[in-house]
């Protein structure tokens, strides 16, 4: 969640500087991002975004397991966990920096796979 608090710092400074830089105007936050506002502005959001929508599912995972007490049962769960909050990681920085789409791409798929091979392993943890 720190990394995604640091993300979201980054929407406003931006934004603002953007503004004071007369780069862009508030109109053009009006609804939501305008065409007109500049890539590096923008950018922040939509990391902030990705880092919204597809981690939530591992949250949300990773509450189950503990509840459950999965968690303990298996090191795989927790190293897939740390392995996978790596690759997110790395994503946000990729996009946030040099932004190599194919690098971007392969993080995020990978990231997505090792979340999905995390569900099933839950499942089967829980069907035990």
């Amino acid at each position: 969640m720190l990394s995604t608090m640091l993300v979201l710092v980054q929407v406003p400074i931006r934004r603002f500087r953007a503004v004071f830089a007369g780069r862009v105007t508030a109109a053009d936050f009006e609804h939501g991002e305008s065409a007109t506002v500049p890539v590096d502005v923008s950018r922040p959001n939509r990391v902030f975004i990705n880092l919204v929508e597809v981690p939530t599912l591992f949250y949300a995972l990773c509450i189950i397991h503990f509840v459950t007490g999965t968690v303990t049962v298996t090191v795989t769960a927790l190293t897939m966990a740390w392995v996978y909050f790596a690759l997110r990681i790395a994503h946000s920085l990729i996009y946030l920096t040099y932004n190599r789409v194919f690098h971007r791409f392969l993080v995020f798929a990978t990231s997505n796979v090792l979340l999905v091979v995390m569900t099933v392993l839950l499942a089967v943890a829980l069907a035990e």
